[in-house]
């Protein structure tokens, strides 16, 4: 029987056009209803077009009776002529995919073209949009890296793959302080997404002597993909890194990884961390007198942010977690792993993981924990109201966010880690003077 979920929190693979269009002048050309493409471009602009002009077939009763693949090859020819861009990936959707039609055979009739065409099956009933931005990546790797060359590697180059774009609400500034941290140890970074990084940044990918991925398991499959295609070693990080502790022990697994001088890094990090304890000091009494501040959280939120936030608390500010509960429905391949690093906290303390996308069951949950006093709960605008009703402290970290707007912030980092304490106690502050 069909399980009904309430309140998840993704969206259907096809909202793999995010992905595309994190990448700079990279154009998703929709084969699907006009409905599909329209709702997942809810929101303003997220890439270099604007959300009501991206290509899309608009397919109808006529296309699901007769096939849509020669609309499709009319799309496709059109939007080469007529949309300034300079790479485009077809993505299906569910009826195209439910009627047979081919787009794999369309596109490769495109190989020649002068710019390249790709593309990726995203019918919504084969997966999420996580597992979408995997195939998106893949289908670059595969169907334009691997049939290029692009020069010889390139030492000290390092690709960086973590936040999904979009999903993640951070996942600008995230991305751009995680170059920082890179760029501090005397390497380069690479990244595909985001501002200004577009086709050059894509043909550098092979050239790299490494590829780091943050992140507890999305983008896994990728990194071992381009390391059978192109030799390249990668480094899995599985922790975003916020706040002191965590941001110094990912710089020393960078300098460790690439054999820099530890004394170099070292002193980076005395120089960070100095800066950083200095606002902490400045500024504790706000962590330590509050008592109306929560001494037990939960998150409700991705693997890769219920992790790092849950290190961030209990490593750097001494809380105590409760249940944390992962909402984008990780594949049973990574689960144990995954928990295996709810494990690994300082002072042998772990936490429980709860792996559900049912928004009910969840709040149900939550409701029955005994969090001996207030508890602290970071998830999504759905748990605003519930938290309300238990009287205690929210903060919007994830998908669907619609607490605040997000510009150019980023929870990476040591900035990022003072960033975070800014926004939860302002939010104390906010429920309870």
């Amino acid at each position: 029987m069909t399980k009904i979920l309430d309140e998840p929190r993704y969206v259907c693979a096809l909202g793999a056009l995010q992905t595309v269009e994190a990448i700079y002048r990279a154009i998703p050309i929709i084969h699907a209803g006009p409905g599909c493409a329209a709702k997942l471009s809810i929101g303003g602009r997220s890439g270099y077009l604007g959300p009501q002009t991206l290509p899309c077939t608009n397919i109808g009763e006529t296309e699901v009776v007769f096939g849509g693949e020669e609309k499709l090859r009319t799309l496709i020819q059109n939007s080469l002529k007529v949309m300034d861009g300079d790479f485009f990936v077809v993505l299906s959707g569910c009826t195209t995919e439910i009627v047979g039609d081919d787009i794999h055979s369309v596109v490769s009739e495109f190989e020649d073209a002068e710019k390249p065409v790709l593309s990726v099956a995203t019918a919504g009933f084969k997966g999420t949009n996580i597992e979408g931005h995997e195939w998106v990546v893949d289908a670059i790797i595969d169907q334009y890296l691997s049939k290029r060359y692009f020069g010889e590697k390139i030492k000290g180059l390092v690709n960086i793959w973590g936040p999904v774009p979009s999903y993640d609400p951070y996942w600008v500034g995230n991305i751009r302080e995680l170059e920082n941290l890179i760029r501090e140890l005397g390497l380069t970074p690479n990244c595909i997404f985001g501002e200004y990084r577009g086709i050059d940044n894509l043909n550098l990918v092979p050239r790299a002597e490494c590829n780091l991925l943050v992140s507890s398991w999305v983008g896994l499959g990728n990194v071992k993909n381009l390391e059978q295609k192109f030799g390249t070693p990668y480094l899995h990080y599985p922790t975003l890194p916020i706040g002191a502790h965590e941001t110094s022990l990912f710089l020393r697994t960078i300098g460790e990884f690439f054999n820099i001088d530890s004394q170099l890094v070292e002193d980076i990090i005395s120089r960070h961390e100095k800066e950083y304890y200095y606002y902490i000091e400045r500024t504790c009494s706000i962590f330590f007198e509050n008592r109306a501040s929560s001494k037990m959280f939960s998150t409700v939120t991705t693997a890769d942010y219920a992790l790092a936030l849950s290190k961030f608390f209990i490593n750097d500010m001494g809380l105590i977690p409760s249940k944390q509960y992962i909402t984008e429905g990780v594949p049973e391949e990574h689960q144990d792993k995954v928990k295996q690093y709810f494990k690994e906290f300082n002072f042998g303390i772990e936490a429980e993981v709860v792996f559900s996308n049912d928004g009910y069951l969840i709040h149900k949950q939550i409701e029955e924990d005994d969090y001996a006093g207030t508890p602290l709960i970071l998830g999504s605008i759905y748990e605003k109201k519930l938290v309300t009703k238990l009287n205690g402290t929210f903060l919007c970290v994830s998908t669907p966010f619609q607490e605040r707007v997000v510009i150019h912030s980023s929870y990476v980092g040591y900035n990022g880690g003072l960033k975070l304490l800014e926004d939860l106690y302002t939010s104390v502050f906010q429920n309870f003077n």
